[in-house]
């Protein structure tokens, strides 16, 4: 938990302008949470109000996706499963179709947003310091910032980690995990949270199938046990292999958020 991994310390900012500040929602420092969690139950405590105020800026995020007719999709994975190369694709296949805009999640820099920049879209950055996840609440913020389009869709694009990143509803309408082949099939059963509560999982990366021992059927396995039915496409954003499967799962969820 945030505690722990000290993204408490609430040093983000907007493509390099801070967030407002609003001490009764922000995260608290570093020093703070130390002090807060010596004990077991202050630790429980501190916790739950991290997560009860998250939920808050969630329901509002929630209903400003709904009002205009957004499809928001929370995209998770580790560092270098292909989250930024798999939007490019993505964002290029859709150009001049659908509307879109990218909120982008890093600790540092602005490159993965240049690269999306490029093409055409808009893309806000978060550079989350010290943190590891973006909340509910940095998304509120960058919603008052991005450019203004109904029936489209919002990508955020989560930092690069499997743990703090599950824990946190951005109020998103579909929330999509990546798994790349070179990362391993044992990671259902290492990460559960952040599989079991995901929408749809993509394995990434599968040109390289050939090159690991990586066993989709030891991934499928650990996936159903987490949940019976959780649906996984297949595909390599390199080639475009399994691509349509999930341009068509986008314009299928797109469909059921328009008003």
């Amino acid at each position: 938990m945030c505690a722990h991994c000290g993204c408490t310390q609430g040093d983000h900012s907007l493509s390099h302008f801070h967030h407002h500040s609003h001490p009764e929602h922000d995260h608290l420092d570093e020093d703070q949470g130390a002090r807060e969690v010596g004990g077991g139950k202050k630790q429980v405590s501190l916790e739950i109000d991290l997560l009860e105020k998250n939920a808050f800026f969630a329901k509002q995020n929630r209903a400003f996706f709904r009002k205009n007719g957004l499809l928001a999709i929370n995209i998770i994975s580790s560092p270098g499963a292909g989250k930024t190369s798999l939007l490019i694709r993505t964002l290029e296949s859709f150009r001049g179709k659908i509307p879109a805009v990218v909120i982008e999640g890093d600790q540092q820099t602005e490159l993965d947003a240049e690269k999306i920049r490029q093409t055409g879209t808009f893309a806000l950055q978060i550079q989350t310091g010290k943190g590891c996840h973006l909340d509910a609440h940095l998304i509120a913020h960058a919603l008052e910032r991005l450019p203004i389009i109904h029936q489209g869709i919002v990508w955020i694009e989560n930092v690069g980690n499997l743990i703090c990143p599950a824990l946190f509803d951005l109020g998103e309408t579909k929330r999509v995990v990546l798994l790349s082949v070179a990362e391993g099939d044992d990671k259902p059963f290492k990460y559960p949270e952040a599989f079991y509560g995901t929408d749809l999982v993509i394995l990434t990366k599968i040109d390289l199938l050939p090159y690991t021992d990586f066993s989709i059927e030891r991934c499928q396995d650990g996936l159903r046990r987490l949940r019976p039915g959780i649906e996984m496409l297949e595909l390599s954003s390199k080639t475009g292999e399994g691509f349509e499967q999930w341009l068509k799962w986008i314009k299928n969820e797109l469909e059921k958020v328009k008003i």
